[in-house]
């Protein structure tokens, strides 16, 4: 358990480090020489962190120190001096029980532009998204899922820059604000999820590097060398990302961690860096009373993610289902483009809504490979709520050229059929903020870098979707009118269809609540039907819910009359007669079994 009241640095391959400390009670800078432990720790036995206190370290004689890598805060950003932050004196007052996230109503939001002042253009921070806390408990979510808040350079970015892991991103607030937003949702009863990245940091105030063997080349990822854990060095590396992961969920109280492209995390080690992290933190739910989950995004398609670690898988408790979310808008939106090639088809939503994967082994057109493994819908180890479904998030609307919303492309009639179906599936859904009253606004790629890196980020961005001949329809993501182009405009979701889209996402997750079968994530507790190309028939115990993109009038004659529970766009039921004439979805209950 790491003592915040000492200052202490990994640094194995300097000969001689300092602590370069300005006090906060008395404004004294001074550079303390620190002594050496063993396994290439440093450490300042006579001298007290303080709360408040700047400071960082000098590595062999260096001129200017740099920030700690365990640092919790960098109010000067993440070039400048760290500062001491003790989180046992965090006022939590919520009394919480903890909730296992697997099968509850997930809602992703990015802090900087959930909340912020559309007036000023002022960023959102953890304050202002409490604000709205109240909208996500009454709208029947179960548990907010934070975009990475670790610090990142500049005011702006969507997190996955990130370069001091421990630390709480300022413009949002810093620490301390974080464990307000936390506290604040748990009173609302809604569990937090925090998004985590270890397996790159970022390129500017990258410092790791300087401290030890935190890098290999031995692997190579997307972004230059990996993450160092399987080479010399790689163990106290692990534990810098185990020890990351106890500071969310315990001295913040996180509830969940999903963890960033994880088929990223390169290891060859006896026991994968997800198994040992997964036994780490099943030992820290023990210690804190209450379930603690963690939610890989992988593009595996591999069930042994989600296995046990004593049953030879790595241990995760859910994973996201990228192959629902790819049918579902490709069905919807008719792209067949890029990974989209072997999606859209209605065959393919029955698949996936039913057995989570499309490439379960079988051939993929855009890897040119075969790809995946199958569901064992019989599996003792996982089920559906084990994998995280959704119509939108981040990468799926931020990596489009212009960060345009699926709405703008289908429709609201389109886009509350594939609602219907993943909000009420077998999986555990998750929305993108702004998604349940169709969000006009944009969700952009956006950054604030400095002159040296902004620069070739705005060109690298612009020449990707040239290549696809999207060139032009690209906003410049250094700017920051591209950043408060995708601020949520609120006062949207009172306003005609996007009020009544919000309405029925309303009355699902209701449905999803109060409903037994709802809640069920055996495999075998959903059927799809296949009625036409553009029409869908989902069953989930007694209740059945039809969708359709429009492409024609569809009609279902159930065998025992149907009571209306939720629809949206045109469609009559009469008797035991089901149809809709345009895009929409209607959700009804049926007397039989």
């Amino acid at each position: 358990m790491r003592d915040y009241s000492c200052f202490e640095v990994w640094a194995p391959n300097s000969r001689k480090v300092s602590l370069a400390l300005e006090q906060r009670t008395t404004g004294e800078r001074r550079h303390i020489p620190m002594e050496p432990r063993e396994n290439g720790w440093w450490h300042t036995p006579a001298i007290a962190a303080e709360p408040g206190d700047r400071y960082g370290f000098l590595l062999d004689g260096s001129a200017s120190p740099i920030p700690d890598p365990r640092s919790l805060s960098q109010p000067e950003g993440v070039h400048g001096l760290s500062e001491v932050v003790d989180p046992r004196a965090f006022a939590f007052e919520a009394q919480w029980r903890g909730m296992d996230v697997r099968g509850k109503a997930i809602y992703e939001l990015h802090v900087g532009t959930f909340a912020p002042n559309r007036d000023t253009g002022a960023t959102g921070t953890f304050d202002s998204a409490i604000t709205r806390l109240d909208h996500l408990a009454e709208l029947g979510i179960d548990a907010v899922e934070v975009m990475p808040v670790a610090a990142f350079p500049g005011e702006r970015g969507w997190g996955y820059d990130g370069v001091g892991l421990y630390a709480t991103h300022v413009a949002y607030g810093g620490p301390e604000a974080f464990a307000r937003f936390v506290d604040a949702a748990h009173k609302r009863g809604l569990a937090v999820i925090l998004d985590v990245v270890y397996n790159h940091l970022g390129p500017d105030g990258n410092y790791l590097g300087q401290f030890g063997p935190y890098f290999t080349d031995t692997h190579a990822t997307p972004w230059g060398p990996a993450i160092n854990l399987d080479c010399e060095g790689s163990k106290e590396v692990r534990a810098f990302i185990i020890d990351n992961a106890r500071q969310w969920l315990l001295d913040f109280r996180v509830d969940a961690l999903r963890l960033d492209a994880v088929h990223a995390l390169r290891d060859d080690s006896p026991t994968h860096i997800l198994a040992e992290l997964s036994t780490a933190v099943e030992s820290m739910s023990e210690e804190a009373g209450r379930p603690l989950t963690l939610i890989a995004e992988s593009d595996l398609n591999d069930p042994a993610m989600v296995t046990p670690v004593t049953e030879g898988g790595l241990g995760m408790h859910a994973q996201w289902a990228d192959d629902i979310h790819h049918h579902l808008h490709s069905w919807a939106s008719g792209e067949r483009d890029g990974y989209y090639v072997d999606f859209g088809g209605a065959s393919g939503v029955k698949k996936t809504l039913e057995r989570i994967f499309e490439h379960d082994g079988s051939y993929s057109t855009f890897r040119e490979k075969a790809w995946g493994a199958k569901i064992d819908p019989a599996s003792a180890h996982y089920n559906a709520h084990s994998f995280v479904a959704f119509i939108q998030n981040h990468d799926q609307v931020g990596n489009r050229a212009a960060g345009d919303r699926l709405t703008e492309t289908i429709g609201f009639g389109t886009h509350a059929a594939i609602a219907s179906l993943y909000l009420l599936g077998a999986t555990t859904p998750m929305l993108f903020m702004g998604e349940e009253w169709g969000a006009s606004t944009p969700f952009a790629f956006f950054s604030d870098h400095g002159e040296q890196i902004g620069p070739r980020v705005s060109a690298g961005r612009k020449a990707e979707f040239a290549r696809m001949g999207w060139g032009d329809a690209v906003p410049d993501p250094q700017a920051r009118a591209t950043f408060e182009s995708s601020f949520l405009d609120w006062d949207e979701a009172k306003s005609s269809t996007h009020a009544a889209l919000l309405d029925f996402y309303r009355s699902l997750l209701l449905i999803r609540r109060q409903r037994g079968e709802i809640h069920r994530g055996d495999f075998d507790s959903i059927k799809v039907e296949v009625l036409t190309e553009g029409g869908i028939l989902m069953h989930r115990g007694r209740l059945s819910i039809l969708a359709s993109r429009g492409d024609a009038p569809v009609t279902w004659e159930a065998s025992s009359p149907l009571w209306l529970r939720a629809s949206f766009g045109a469609g009559t039921l009469k008797e035991s007669t089901l149809s809709l004439t345009g895009a929409g979805a209607i959700v009804c209950e049926r007397s039989d079994g």
